[in-house]
């Protein structure tokens, strides 16, 4: 199923590529765009989740840097099956965490300094559960690749609006103005993309890691705590782009971003944990 949506993701992208491209140059443009594209899918699939935890500066840590959590991610990995992930700190205030990597094989868990520091040691294991079941579900590369390609689209989108203002178009058909209508959508249509592959894998990342863990009570409370403090301190260099990567929204303190959630309602997610704590599930 997520080869499927890897492929669906991919082709969105290059057609919004393409347009785009169509806008900047014409044919020539749509060639080159397609080429970028055709560049891009490639390069995303190999390379983003060292793209993604570059953009983060996040450092790898051996067994000696920080015992207890690289313990928890070697206990949980073992208990899921899964082979050892790399293991990643975020030097960030803001407590959160995220998985990435094309593979279970190539897989890496990523926490931020902000989370190790509010976080009691069953809830912490809750929250890398969770991380492991986006592994174990193979959904990873998908938003690692919405991310790298999301934030491509947007920069270039803008690019192409700042040669169409400049450029002195002046298309007597209205040419124009359509294009720069195409230009505003190309972006708002890559994160609706993004969207509609996000929200349901947390609820499904949220049941397998409370399986994983056996502990759906502690990632509840977790997320209410993340929750909370991601309100009170939103991640400052958190990108619109990779959101959708975090186990809660980053982007939260941010009014206009509520618009564009790319996670479900917590207090649903801490809902449906409860019920899987009580056997409703």
């Amino acid at each position: 199923m997520n080869s499927v949506k890897i492929v669906a993701l991919m082709t969105a992208m290059m057609v919004l590529f393409i347009l785009v491209g169509s806008l900047l140059g014409g044919e020539t443009g749509m060639i080159i765009a397609f080429g970028i594209s055709l560049l891009m899918n490639f390069g995303s699939y190999w390379f983003s989740d060292k793209i993604v935890l570059k953009m983060y500066k996040a450092k790898e840590i051996g067994p000696d840097d920080i015992p207890y959590y690289y313990s928890i991610v070697e206990n949980l990995s073992q208990k899921a099956g899964l082979p050892m992930p790399k293991v990643y700190v975020i030097e960030n205030p803001t407590p959160n965490a995220f998985a990435t990597g094309r593979n279970p094989d190539n897989g890496a868990v990523a926490v931020t300094t902000g989370i190790l520091k509010i976080l009691d040691k069953n809830e912490l294991e809750g929250v890398i559960a969770h991380e492991l079941s986006h592994i174990k579900n193979r959904d990873i590369l998908v938003s690692t690749i919405a991310a790298t390609l999301v934030g491509t689209i947007t920069f270039i989108a803008r690019l192409a609006g700042w040669a169409a203002i400049l450029g002195g178009r002046d298309d007597r058909d209205g040419g124009g103005i359509s294009d720069l209508i195409l230009i505003i959508l190309a972006p708002i249509i890559a994160i609706l993309i993004q969207l509609a592959i996000s929200r349901s894998r947390e609820y499904m990342a949220d049941a397998g890691g409370a399986e994983i863990s056996g502990k759906p009570l502690y990632l509840a409370s977790a997320l209410e705590k993340l929750n909370y403090a991601n309100k009170q301190i939103p991640m400052k260099n958190a990108s619109t782009a990779s959101a959708h990567m975090f186990i809660v929204n980053p982007l939260s303190g941010r009014a206009m971003m509520k618009l564009f959630s790319t996670h479900p309602d917590p207090a649903e997610r801490i809902k449906r944990l409860n019920e899987i704590a009580n056997g409703r599930r």
